[in-house]
């Protein structure tokens, strides 16, 4: 073999070697990637499970968050207060989720899930009432995507009318689904 032969050789081999780390690479971003997806939706799911555990723990809170959301007259200027720190980590949360799916860092799939939970919460009076006199901003692009579901409400109004017979006083009963076999 000759000095030439063995230069193509040696260019062949570390091309093949520029390819494996490229594959490599590749491979690692994509894991990178998921992960990120992953972490970025635990983050999200804590912040609204802190939220709901201390409605959940707190009964008062709870019935000033019930009452708020329905007909914010009801609440004394304190309760005001807290029904607004309630709704800001809300929808702080619903914030971190929308700018975590604009940047592929959370799936479409599971932003789809709380877009409609936006949507559902903004049938609420209170919550509508609380967007308009909301004391501080969030970013642009989140206030116009809510803006939009408030102008278009493609919300479920039947979904939110079960919802709000069932937290009344006078709820019917509900038939039981029997699972499918």
């Amino acid at each position: 073999m000759d000095l030439q032969s063995l230069g193509n050789l040696g260019e062949f081999v570390s091309g093949l070697a520029v390819l494996a780390s490229l594959v490599y690479l590749a491979f690692q971003v994509r894991q990178n990637t998921q992960s990120l997806r992953t972490e970025n939706y635990a983050r999200a799911l804590e912040r609204v499970a802190v939220m709901q555990a201390q409605l959940s723990r707190d009964g008062d809170l709870a019935e000033i968050f019930s009452k708020g959301v329905s007909d914010v007259s009801k609440l004394t200027p304190p309760q005001r207060i807290q029904l607004t720190w309630s709704l800001y980590e809300a929808f702080g949360s619903f914030e971190f989720m929308f700018h975590a799916s604009r940047t592929r860092a959370l799936p479409e799939e599971v932003w789809e899930r709380w877009s409609a939970a936006v949507a559902w919460w903004l049938t609420f009076p209170g919550v509508r009432i609380w967007w308009d006199a909301r004391p501080t901003p969030f970013t642009a692009s989140f206030t116009a995507f809510v803006e939009a579901t408030l102008e278009n409400n493609p919300s479920d109004a039947a979904a939110s009318q079960k919802w709000r017979e069932f937290v009344s006083a006078s709820a019917p009963s509900f038939e039981i689904r029997s699972p499918s076999a």
